[in-house]
């Protein structure tokens, strides 16, 4: 016998309250979204938005918060991997600094301020889920991401220009833990950018690029963990059909592959440059969704 719910996934796009709509998306609309998913990801360029954007210039429907959430787990994948050194280091090191009860680990200290920075965002998260996950949330508009972009654009940029970048990860004090972990709530809002938020707090606070970089990677696997655990139980609630749960999984592994890469070349260019080129990126891309917008281009 049939589930109700299921018959709503395939019929349309919303199940339950629950944007679905990559059920209506084939392989090779998922695997380009899995692309870009991947690497929007981990760029500061927000990946909620490109999500967004592609299906809406292309003329496919928006695969809906729910699909982003559940692909941020590509993130996870690709961030656990090429940090394996540092997760297992604060892994373990906090473990047995709890047993040695040597509270003044760097490893403890660094996890302990993964932890703190991570608790407003588990808050806000669960308080705004019913509005981010509607069908046609007015925070999905295209109208609202462009704004967060050309904003985030424009706080990265007096970072860059305002800011000293002589700060290590190892420096970390559990207040400036807090402050990254209050700009990562802004991630909420599709445009603004898990990273791009976090890595801007971080630069504010005058660490340096690459180790800015850093802790916002390490700083996202919880929350990354808890978002995209907890959209699949939402999903597996819906009684998806098997056909469904493939695309998902499948652009799952194409989003793992492009977000490792995108990882890679991040922390590279980081090493060497500023993050000049996502500044005016991120603006152009949000007066182009504007402009597009009031022209009546997108809607």
């Amino acid at each position: 016998m049939s589930h109700p719910e299921q018959e709503n996934v395939v019929a349309g796009v919303c199940s339950a309250g629950t944007d679905i709509g990559f059920a209506s998306l084939d392989y090779v609309q998922v695997a380009i979204l899995g692309v870009i998913q991947g690497i929007s990801e981990l760029l500061p360029i927000s990946s909620t938005a490109h999500m967004r954007i592609v299906p809406a210039i292309l003329g496919w429907h928006d695969p809906g918060s729910a699909f982003s959430a559940a692909m941020q787990l590509a993130a996870l994948a690709a961030v656990v991997s090429y940090f394996w050194r540092d997760v297992r280091e604060v892994t373990v090191g906090s473990i047995n600094a709890v047993r040695e009860r040597n509270f003044s680990s760097p490893s403890f200290r660094l996890g302990m301020a993964i932890i703190l920075a991570t608790i407003p965002i588990g808050i806000a998260g669960l308080a705004l889920a019913p509005v981010l996950n509607a069908c046609g949330s007015p925070l999905r508009s295209l109208s609202v991401i462009g704004y967060a972009c050309i904003a985030m654009g424009v706080l990265l940029a007096i970072a860059e220009l305002s800011c000293r970048h002589r700060r290590t990860v190892g420096e970390m004090r559990l207040r400036d833990a807090l402050i990254v972990g209050l700009a990562q709530v802004g991630a909420l809002i599709p445009g603004v950018s898990r990273s791009g938020s976090t890595l801007t707090a971080a630069l504010f606070l005058n660490f340096k690029r690459e180790e800015a970089a850093r802790f916002s990677f390490l700083l996202g696997l919880p929350a990354i963990a808890l978002a995209g655990l907890k959209e699949l139980l939402v999903l597996f609630h819906l009684h998806m059909p098997l056909e469904t749960w493939m695309l998902l999984i499948f652009g799952l592994v194409v989003a793992s592959v492009s977000a490792f890469g995108a990882i890679w070349g991040l922390m590279k260019f980081l090493e060497k440059f500023s993050t000049w080129p996502f500044i005016v990126y991120r603006i152009a891309l949000g007066i182009f969704l504007l402009v597009a917008v009031h022209n009546g281009f997108l809607s």
